[in-house]
């Protein structure tokens, strides 16, 4: 029954596809008035750190610059996008506290505004990727269609959770803070700058790190690998699973967020 509420509600949200596009771009716009390169100051301070990170920490390991910035570049970038997902997933409803008071409107519109305008901003990163894909290729160009499906995936377990921190943090407003914290951890224990073989004695830490299968997904398939059988099953059943429970609880308390912002 409460899966249903929230089905009901997404599809609703999805039909008014122009309101949470239209508020994406507006947050975009705004965020960058009056700048004159606007959100391409990510893609240069994103073009900066992988710059500065590949460098320092490619020495350190004794990586293979040519295999090393690609496959760092990709991992920062989506990992950019998959914690902004996140973090402000965790403040949708309370950033949009005004709306939910005064307008009767599906509340996943505002957890689509948030997936929307972080993949304006993917778009504006991903110009770095192609540039190091282009200058230093890839292992197995057949693998790029790959990135397709896994990308879905990608952007549905992305979803479901900010979905679920947004519930969760109307309720409890020490949440987004906690998200926070808890992303910051999840940086250091998944292979972003670090690939998973590193990790000898503590290879369980991304054996058993379902972000780790998750980043893979979208990763592999464009520095030239193909994701194994186990990273699609991670990810895919994560997804599901995920969707399940954030479905269940939104529309159980779907009627509650009014009074919670």
């Amino acid at each position: 029954m409460y899966v249903d509420v929230a089905i009901s509600d997404l599809r609703e949200s999805l039909v008014q596809w122009r309101l949470w596009m239209l508020l994406g771009w507006l947050e975009i716009r705004q965020r960058y008035a009056r700048s004159r390169i606007g959100p391409f100051w990510l893609t240069i301070s994103t073009s900066v750190m992988v710059t500065s990170i590949g460098l320092v920490y490619g020495t350190l390991f004794g990586q293979d610059m040519h295999d090393y910035l690609p496959f760092l570049a990709v991992s920062l970038v989506f990992w950019s996008m998959f914690s902004a997902v996140v973090s402000e997933g965790a403040q949708a409803y309370i950033s949009s506290a005004t709306y939910i008071r005064q307008i009767r409107t599906s509340r996943t519109v505002f957890i689509l505004q948030v997936l929307w305008r972080n993949t304006v901003i993917l778009a504006h990163n991903f110009l770095i990727v192609i540039a190091l894909l282009l200058i230093f290729g890839t292992r197995d160009p057949r693998t790029l269609p790959l990135f397709i499906p896994g990308f879905v995936l990608f952007v549905l377990n992305a979803a479901w959770i900010a979905m679920l921190v947004a519930l969760v943090s109307a309720r409890f407003r020490d949440l987004p803070q906690i998200v926070a914290v808890l992303l910051q951890v999840a940086f250091y224990v998944t292979p972003i700058i670090y690939k998973p073989t590193s990790l000898n004695r503590f290879s369980w830490i991304v054996e058993f790190n379902p972000l780790a299968y998750i980043i893979e997904l979208v990763r592999g398939s464009l520095v030239g690998t193909v994701p194994s059988l186990l990273t699609w099953a991670v990810g895919a059943g994560v997804a599901v699973v995920g969707w399940l429970i954030a479905l269940y609880f939104t529309g159980r308390y779907e009627r509650r967020i009014p009074y919670w912002v």
